[in-house]
């Protein structure tokens, strides 16, 4: 039975913004941070088998490769309309052109782009996601990502708020098939040719494919290509072993055990970039002159920029004020602070959620909405109304931006 009158229907009632529900998706090899309003009872609702649930995905019609046993519909996102869900990836395929605008799905083919919430208690062992050229081999996209580290989420840094990125200038291919070679002998000592940068809430990195990174304890929002491609290169992490599987997952199996090929996977000249820092670490910038929007009522920046594969804004409207915003194009989006309303839509930042529960945190805004102006209103007169909005690629707003 065809869902595209149900759909039509949820972008009438809100004049081309549509409310999703909360994706939530486990990893096996990875300890939940608990700052996503998640109900601490619910951190292993799927099973301790499957893992804690340390990730939510926003606007995804990206299936998570979380292995065998994994749901055929975890990672994809729902839109909410009167008592019924429908997946979002349907509404792209069905009603592309409402959702994104003909050029987009002429030119893109769909919503090409994951973000998600990653909270984690310890750090994600030392990995990379394969470039193009090696993701193809697989059947799968590259995977570039960016990181913006939200104030609201992080309130506390759990257990390790640094990430080691890249390899120290000076490293050698040698170096590191050395540590491959050492998988089974405990700490394979990856982390001694890379540094950590301590990280800081209200900032951003941009790690492209090919580059090893060890992502550190805060909760970190991600705009990314949609894909699930990884492939671990630390074999232990805080204890725990890291299994081969996870190193070759993405990887042919012919060449599970070639150390050669693996190593080759990697943006050799990206990692050793001896100004690694200075060339990744973004800081937000603002759409306009502060002044013009502060008398608007309202603040937005641009938290991921610089790359023509997504980008991201972060809006503040300010307490008992009201703004219409344009964009350029179609977003998703996700409240972190705040009550009111987006178009005709109300939205609340929840205070904790179980698993299943709907809410009001998380938003489509299809490319004609985006474009005529959406009114957003803080109803709260003491506290700000703060969304991050993330868009995919060829965004026009973000063509020519540089760090």
């Amino acid at each position: 039975m065809s869902n595209i009158p149900l759909l039509k229907q949820a972008l009438a009632e809100g004049e081309g913004i549509v409310r999703l529900a909360p994706c939530w998706v486990p990893r096996s090899f990875l300890m939940p941070g608990g700052r996503l309003k998640l109900d601490p009872r619910d951190l292993y609702a799927l099973g301790a088998h499957r893992g804690g649930i340390d990730e939510r995905w926003f606007s995804s019609t990206t299936k998570a490769d979380n292995g065998p046993g994994t749901p055929a519909d975890e990672g994809l996102s729902y839109i909410a309309v009167n008592g019924h869900r429908v997946l979002l990836k349907e509404a792209i395929e069905s009603l592309g052109d409402e959702f994104l605008g003909a050029g987009v799905m002429r030119e893109q083919g769909g919503w090409n782009i994951l973000c998600k919430f990653f909270d984690n208690l310890g750090p994600i062992p030392h990995h990379m996601h394969q470039m193009e050229q090696h993701a193809k081999r697989v059947g799968q996209k590259g995977k570039p990502e960016a990181y913006y580290f939200p104030p609201q989420y992080n309130f506390t840094g759990n257990n390790f708020p640094y990430t080691f990125m890249g390899l120290e200038p000076g490293t050698t291919r040698d170096d590191v098939r050395r540590c491959l070679e050492r998988w089974n002998e405990g700490d394979n000592g990856i982390l001694y040719h890379s540094k950590a940068y301590k990280l800081q809430p209200g900032t951003g990195w941009q790690i492209d494919a090919g580059i090893l990174h060890a992502p550190g304890s805060l909760v970190t929002y991600e705009p990314q290509v949609n894909s699930d491609v990884f492939g671990m290169f630390q074999s232990m992490v805080e204890g725990r072993a890291v299994p081969w599987d996870l190193l070759v997952k993405d990887v042919p199996p012919e060449h599970h055990h070639d150390l050669d090929y693996i190593v080759g996977m990697l943006d050799w000249d990206a990692n050793v970039d001896p100004e690694f820092g200075a060339h990744r670490l973004f800081q937000p910038k603002p759409v306009r002159a502060e002044a013009e929007m502060n008398d608007c009522g309202y603040s937005e920046k641009w938290v991921t920029y610089s790359t023509g594969y997504y980008s991201a804004k972060e809006l503040t409207v300010f307490p008992g004020r009201s703004a219409v915003i344009r964009d350029a194009a179609a977003y998703g989006m996700i409240l972190t602070q705040g009550v009111g309303s987006v178009g005709k839509v109300e939205v609340e930042t929840p205070s904790l959620i179980r698993y299943g529960q709907m809410t009001k945190d998380e938003l489509f805004v299809t490319a004609s909405a985006a474009t005529r102006g959406v009114t957003v209103r803080n109803s709260s007169d003491k506290e700000n109304l703060v969304m991050l909005k993330h868009f995919g690629p060829g965004n026009p707003d973000a063509k020519g931006l540089r760090k």
